[in-house]
């Protein structure tokens, strides 16, 4: 399960887990214009760990869901 909601500067999608327990706490995607962050509660150690990407590093974090296993470089045609 999942929300979207369109703040004044991002786009927030937080994503809920439904599956079999433990269940995993919510991880909260913000999109900003020049950068994403993705967010999670940590209950062990009680902090919110935040992992900030480049609208490059996103793009290819994309490309790389669809594509084997390897090392490559994404270029403009």
């Amino acid at each position: 399960m999942f929300t979207i909601e369109h703040d004044y500067d991002a786009t927030v999608v937080t994503l809920i887990d439904e599956g079999k327990a433990p269940l995993q706490e919510d991880v909260i995607i913000n999109a900003f214009d020049d950068c994403v962050t993705v967010t999670q509660f940590d209950p062990r150690t009680e902090t919110v760990t935040r992992v900030t990407l480049s609208l490059l590093q996103l793009r290819d974090l994309q490309a790389a869901l669809d594509l084997p296993e390897g090392v490559y470089q994404l270029r403009k045609t």
